[in-house]
C-alpha cells in the first residue's frame, strides 16, 4: 500500500466545485482518481499533466499540474501537504499488514505521516480500545520508521518513543499497554551518566561546550516519561529507584 503525498507549490484557479494547482510529490506514488485529505475534507485527484500532457502518475520527486475536486482547493496555501487516503479513510489492517510485509522504500509510507495518523487514532476514545491499541503498536512502529529515515540518534529519539509507550501504559494499564519496568530500563541503558553526575554537570551547564549542553537537555527530556509510568512500578523494584533519582535531579539540569 503506498500513501502518497503532495506539496503545493501554487494555485492556479480555483472555485467551488475545485481548481487545478501545481504541486511536487514528495512521497509514494500519486495517481488520477487517488483522495486526498485537507483536514476533515476530501479532494479528488480528477487529472494530472506533465510538460503539457495527460499522464496518469507520478512518483516522489517530480512536479505536474493537477486538477482537483473539492472547494478546499481555494483554500491551499503554498508548501501545504496533502495526504492521500482511501475513500472511506484509513484501513488499520491494510497499515499492519504492510508493516509487517516490509515493502520497498519507494512503496513505504512517509514515517512522519503514519506516525501522527496513528496517533491520533490511538488517542481516539470513541474507539474500542483493542482497536487503540492496535493503533499503538502502528504509532510504535511507525516512530522507530521515522528514527530510521531521519537519522535520529537513539537518546534525540527516545522521548518520542516513550511518550507512545506511556499513553499506552496510563490508558490500558501494564498488562495490556506494555511493561513499564522493561520501558524504564530501556530508556535508562541511553544514560551514560549516573544522576549524581549528571546534576554536577547541569550546575555548571553554562561553562559546558554545547554538545555537553545538548546531551544533558537530551537526558533531562527523558525523565518526565520515565516518571510518567513510575506509578506503575513495584516500589521495591531498583528501576523505580533509579527513576525517584533521576526526578531529583531533574532541576539541576539546562
Amino acid at each position: 500500500m503506498s500513501i502518497a503525498e503532495l506539496q503545493v507549490y501554487s494555485v492556479e484557479e480555483a472555485d467551488v466545485t475545485g481548481g487545478v494547482c501545481v504541486v511536487r510529490c514528495v512521497g509514494g506514488v500519486a495517481r488520477a482518481g487517488q483522495v486526498y485529505a485537507v483536514g476533515e475534507s476530501r479532494l479528488g485527484l480528477r487529472r494530472i499533466e506533465r510538460y503539457g500532457r495527460p499522464v496518469g502518475s507520478f512518483d516522489a520527486g517530480r512536479t505536474a499540474r493537477v486538477h482537483l475536486t473539492g472547494a478546499m482547493v481555494a483554500l491551499l496555501t503554498r508548501g501545504q501537504v496533502l495526504t492521500s487516503v482511501p475513500p472511506d479513510g484509513h484501513s488499520l489492517e491494510d497499515l499492519e499488514a504492510w508493516l509487517a510485509t516490509g515493502p520497498p522504500l519507494r512503496d513505504e509510507p512517509q514515517p512522519r505521516t503514519l506516525r501522527v495518523l496513528a496517533g491520533v487514532r490511538m488517542r481516539d476514545e470513541h474507539l474500542p480500545d483493542e482497536v487503540r491499541l492496535r493503533w499503538g503498536r502502528i504509532a510504535l512502529a511507525a516512530t522507530h520508521r521515522c528514527a530510521r529515515a531521519e537519522g535520529t540518534p537513539a537518546l534525540a529519539g527516545a522521548p518520542e518513543l516513550a511518550c507512545v509507550h506511556a499513553y499506552l501504559i496510563q490508558q490500558f494499564g501494564a498488562a495490556r499497554g506494555g511493561d513499564p519496568v522493561a520501558l524504564c530500563r530501556e530508556l535508562l541503558a541511553l544514560i551514560d551518566l549516573t544522576p549524581a553526575q549528571a546534576a554536577a554537570q547541569g550546575r555548571g551547564w553554562r561553562d559546558l561546550p554545547h554538545h555537553r549542553i545538548r546531551h544533558l537537555r537530551r537526558i533531562k527530556s527523558l525523565i518526565p516519561w520515565l516518571t510518567a509510568v513510575r506509578p506503575h512500578l513495584p516500589d521495591a523494584d531498583p528501576v523505580a529507584e533509579a527513576v525517584d533519582a533521576w526526578w531529583e535531579v531533574r532541576p539541576d539540569l539546562p
